[in-house]
């Protein structure tokens, strides 16, 4: 199958290579069209990786940002579309402050869903990646992604909606990406168990809360791309504000992940096409060409 089409929708740069990259990256290297939709810039996004901490930087912030995108974009072979919003930033303390006034978050629903289904119309992909109803965590701009695109998915197939974007396009499913999952974890510490090596991230596990479930009761298709994950990490590392190479992205090496948990993983949230669950490709059920 070839010459289908993938829209990911994200709220900042950085989160494409985080939430799916290897899965993108896969599909690219098939010969699918691969479009990265960033609804902000990102201008609000601290500097996360100490060498990066310099002189410079943080006055050009939006600047720096967009050229790590592009060379993101680049390493993923995907091509990757900016929205124009204005990054919310992630409000800390209690009460927490009120976000600032234009930004992403808090402006009418109705702009920023014109604007993606703009690019759906144009670009017409067959299946849309976003975040769930949580955002994948609790963002104000992860949780307003989700409700633009879930509205876009509906209204570019409306005709009654804006006619002058463009002719209506029926996007065929719409997944939300899944990547925080415990099981994940638990089997990457009993293969260093196995081994007798002391696991790197086991701090981190065990701040996960059991209350909070694991979401992988929700996951509907499972997407091998493990030969992909380098790609995903050196696209990550383009993000060199954000990305600590020293980080917890990056503790575990590749050779247990390929081995242990190879996929990535999808929820199916709406679809306009007959499939069977669960699923190993986003395009299941679509026929080459379909709706062109």
């Amino acid at each position: 199958m070839s010459g289908l089409r993938l829209m990911a929708v994200h709220a900042h740069p950085d989160d494409e290579s985080s939430k799916g990259a290897a899965t993108m990256a896969r599909y690219s290297a098939e010969g699918h069209e691969v479009l990265v939709v960033t609804l902000t810039g990102g201008e609000r996004g601290d500097i996360l990786n100490p060498a990066m901490d310099v002189p410079g930087i943080r006055e050009r912030m939006s600047e720096v940002r967009q050229e790590e995108m592009a060379e993101a974009a680049r390493i993923l072979g995907v091509r990757q579309q900016w929205l124009g919003f204005v990054d919310s930033g992630l409000p800390e303390g209690d009460p927490k402050p009120p976000l600032p006034e234009g930004c992403f978050a808090v402006i009418p629903l109705d702009e920023p869903v014109r604007r993606l289904v703009q690019e759906v119309r144009e670009f017409r992909p067959h299946v849309m990646t976003t975040y769930d109803e949580n955002g994948g965590y609790p963002h104000p701009d992860h949780i307003r992604c989700h409700e633009v695109s879930v509205a876009a998915y509906e209204a570019a197939a409306d005709p009654d909606f804006h006619p002058e974007l463009g002719e209506p396009w029926a996007v065929r499913k719409l997944y939300y990406s899944h990547g925080f999952i415990r099981k994940r974890l638990e089997l990457f510490r009993e293969e260093y168990e196995r081994r007798g090596e002391p696991f790197p991230m086991e701090q981190w596990l065990s701040k996960w809360r059991t209350e909070q479930g694991d979401i992988m009761g929700r996951v509907t298709t499972q997407i091998t791309c493990g030969d992909y994950f380098p790609k995903r990490d050196d696209a990550l590392r383009a993000h060199a504000t954000q990305i600590d190479p020293n980080g917890s992205f990056f503790a575990v090496p590749l050779d247990i992940q390929q081995k242990v948990w190879p996929t990535e993983e999808f929820e199916l949230a709406k679809t306009r096409v007959t499939t069977e669950l669960p699923e190993t490709d986003l395009f299941a059920g679509i026929e080459d060409g379909q709706g062109e």
